[in-house]
């Protein structure tokens, strides 16, 4: 396997690197779709947080990788075994990165059930597919505007399920599918139907850094990762193992994370006042805004981790008029933003670990 690019060496994109953190922390919160311009690190990005996140708990000879301590989740040959009194063998592996191609069909995705052998032998035969191969891990979707769009819609559904369940002819398979669901696009060549744009629970515009000193930097870190890549990746070693660390805390602390009535009605009017249609949004924020909290440690969420995740919940759903121009724009949910936050949007740190650097902050 060829040497990954590290994650926290990554200059700059504090946004999209927030949103796939977060994501790693709550993978309920429903994927992000990454939306930029050619050479911005969207892939580098994908490809480096699936290397630093936590190895997972799973049964050993399990083609779904099952979570032991889940029976509520497991498949149906799990189920079936633990049925007839097997123990169920369990170990420690690397959580799974899968590469959906733009070509892949629904019977490649969701997998497929052999009818001819259930009726001539009565067996139960399931092939898994792309679902099954990224259950607890990252899905990633390059150019995933140019993917059908039934096969969107099973990919989301999926997403939002956590199960993927295969019927045919009577015959019924189901295996969980958690997974971290990672898009990214280019807009020149097309964009994403309103309604599955809207499925995606965060979206990060990014472009290239415009700060010469900063692009300077780039071209440094990446000839001396092509020069030495084991090298470049022991340079950065302790920082990954840091944030990976900070993902995992944050992944045991989520359940405990609390929020009040306030955090509700602070939600609802943000995303009243905006006219979002729906109630995706809402919920979006409120989980993206838990996973904040819970990975800078804190057990209640604020105002802050409010505010951070409407940045990325919001502005893709954010209503256009008739000839697609938005009837609110970007600078004004920054503005309903910061008086959501008090104010005291200046200063404050970002979740995610920054270089050493200063990058200047870039507009929502």
């Amino acid at each position: 396997m060829p040497p990954i690019y590290p994650f926290t060496a990554i200059v700059g994109q504090e946004r999209m690197k927030r949103a796939l953190v977060l994501n790693a922390v709550s993978p309920r919160i429903g994927g992000v779709l990454i939306r930029g311009e050619r050479g911005t690190a969207k892939s580098t990005a994908a490809r480096a947080l699936a290397a630093l996140l936590p190895h997972v708990h799973a049964v050993r000879d399990c083609r779904f990788s099952c979570d032991p301590d889940r029976p509520t989740t497991w498949c149906t040959e799990c189920r079936e075994r633990v049925a007839e009194g097997e123990s169920l063998p369990v170990h420690q592996q690397p959580t799974p990165f899968i590469n959906l191609p733009v070509s892949a069909t629904e019977d490649r995705v969701v997998g497929t059930l052999d009818i001819e052998k259930a009726i001539q032998k009565g067996e139960r035969q399931f092939e898994p597919g792309v679902l099954a191969a990224a259950n607890r891990g990252l899905l990633y979707i390059d150019e995933v505007n140019l993917l059908d769009d039934h096969v969107v819609d099973l990919l989301l559904d999926s997403a939002a399920m956590g199960m993927n369940i295969v019927e045919r002819e009577g015959i019924s398979f189901s295996h969980p599918s958690r997974f971290i669901l990672v898009g990214t696009m280019n807009p020149e060549e097309g964009d994403l139907r309103p309604q599955l744009l809207d499925r995606f629970a965060l979206s990060v515009e990014i472009h290239g850094i415009r700060d010469a000193r900063d692009r300077v930097l780039i071209m440094e870190r990446n000839l001396d990762f092509e020069a030495d890549p084991d090298g470049f990746r022991e340079k950065w070693l302790a920082r990954e193992e840091d944030l990976s660390h900070q993902i995992e805390s944050g992944r045991l602390l989520l359940d405990q994370v609390t929020y009040t009535q306030r955090d509700l009605l602070s939600i609802a009017a943000l995303t009243a006042s905006l006219n979002v249609d729906g109630h995706r949004a809402d919920l979006v924020i409120l989980k993206t805004a838990r996973a904040h909290s819970a990975f800078e440690g804190r057990t209640a969420i604020n105002e802050r981790d409010i505010a951070l995740a409407a940045e990325l919940a919001l502005p893709h759903r954010i209503k256009r008029g008739p000839f697609q121009q938005a009837d609110i724009t970007m600078e004004d949910l920054q503005e309903r933003i910061e008086e959501l936050q008090g104010g005291t949007t200046e200063g404050q740190p970002e979740p995610v670990p920054s270089e050493s650097e200063s990058i200047e902050k870039k507009k929502v």
